[in-house]
């Protein structure tokens, strides 16, 4: 079994965040989809609508997501990968080109997939407040 494994905050879920959990699904048999806590939201300096056990909620009656999982902090990924015996991380492609997830290698295949044009939590969030 192949298990591919993403992170993110999916706030305001949107066309995006299907094609993303659809594409890293396609990538192998499981797909485990760490959701941001909102402690370590702020940490990152991001603020959800919906809150953690929300999210975590909507995230997992996604067909494609098998598995939901808290991400607590920027250092859980390599025991994530070896607690979850994943494969495959997934990342969006506007991390490409940076070396922030280049640690990731020595344990799992790392993959970026393209995000969907015109479509963002922080897009839908300015769309809103401009109304």
């Amino acid at each position: 079994m192949k298990r591919i494994l993403t992170y993110g905050t999916f706030d305001l879920l949107h066309e995006g965040h299907i094609n993303i959990f659809k594409k890293a699904r396609a990538l192998g048999d499981y797909l485990i989809v760490a959701v941001s806590t909102d402690e370590f939201n702020k940490i990152k300096g991001k603020e959800s609508y919906y809150p953690y056990e929300q999210r975590k909620k909507i995230v997992e009656s996604i067909r494609f997501v098998d598995l939901v999982i808290p991400e607590e902090n920027w250092e859980q990924k390599i025991d994530d990968i070896k607690t979850y015996k994943v494969d495959v991380v997934v990342m969006g492609d506007d991390w490409a080109g940076s070396d922030r997830f280049d640690y990731l290698k020595e344990h799992a295949e790392l993959v970026f997939l393209p995000r969907t044009d015109g479509i963002s939590t922080t897009k839908i969030k300015e769309d809103l407040n401009n109304k």
